[in-house]
């Protein structure tokens, strides 16, 4: 049973793949969900409240976040692209979210960050939180930035924020790199209790994947939190295999973490070569 400690939970991005994954689940995680995105998806179920709000206005966000006690953030741009978008929704957005929950006295913030915040380190490597950034893309760039503002309004503020790192959150592995970087819906969740109910949360950053027997990020320093991932990617692989060709190693979106952002939007051009 998830104990609810917060009566008023707000739920940014809920019309994405992954707040809608996550929009029956966390009803379990309060008396009431409230739900947030730009556009309109709908009407309200039991236990829900719907606020329509655009990140990049500061006064619809104050209202969205008045009168929650934490926040669920996923919203805002989630691919590779033109900077403009990612500037007005990850960057100012993530900062109206933070203003106003300094405004109204909310204290704890899940922050969806990124994989793309280390998308540079290779996928020969194993990184830790306390690995700097190597953003892979604008998108990873604004992740790391989010993560970065986060920390100031706690040490400044208070506001105790879990910086999630999401792998790839689908409801399977889709290619190879996934069986590393798999986080099961169910298992976001889990991360996502953890990280409410923690008695301490303080700052900190963590790598969003199930149990998978691959994986490039280490996320013994925060044990704490009392994450226990349930799934793997592992009972998918040999389908996986079975369907997808020989990875070529010469390709960057092989070498490096990031897979296929590396090429998104204007495409590097450092590593052709393999270097």
């Amino acid at each position: 049973m998830t104990t609810k400690v917060h009566h008023t939970l707000l739920l940014t991005g809920a019309a994405g793949g992954v707040g809608t994954a996550l929009r029956e689940r966390l009803k379990a995680n309060c008396e009431v969900l409230r739900l947030s995105a730009r556009s309109d998806f709908g009407p309200a179920r039991e236990g829900e409240e719907i606020v329509l709000a655009d990140l990049a206005d500061a006064a619809q966000v104050s209202d969205m976040v008045k009168g929650c006690q934490a926040i669920v953030h996923m919203g805002g741009v989630s691919v590779e692209g033109p900077f403009d978008p990612i500037l007005q929704s990850n960057i100012l957005g993530v900062y109206n979210l933070y203003e106003a929950a300094r405004q109204h006295g909310v204290k704890r913030v899940i922050f969806a960050s990124s994989n793309h915040v280390t998308g540079f380190y290779r996928q020969n490597e194993t990184i830790t939180p306390a690995h700097p950034p190597r953003p892979d893309s604008l998108y990873g760039v604004s992740k790391a930035f989010g993560e970065d503002l986060s920390r100031m309004y706690f040490d400044r503020y208070g506001i105790e924020t879990a910086c999630v790192r999401i792998g790839s959150s689908f409801a399977e592995p889709k290619d190879r790199r996934m069986l590393a970087s798999w986080l099961s819906f169910d298992d976001l969740h889990r991360l996502i209790t953890a990280c409410l109910t923690t008695p301490v949360l303080g700052h900190s950053i963590i790598f969003g994947i199930s149990d998978n027997a691959v994986a490039w990020y280490d996320n013994d320093s925060v044990r704490t939190i009392g994450y226990r991932p349930k799934d793997s990617s592992d009972v998918f692989r040999d389908a996986i295999y079975a369907r997808t060709p020989e990875p070529d190693l010469s390709d960057p979106c092989v070498q490096f973490q990031g897979g296929g952002f590396l090429m998104a939007g204007i495409p590097m051009t450092a590593h052709k070569n393999g270097k």
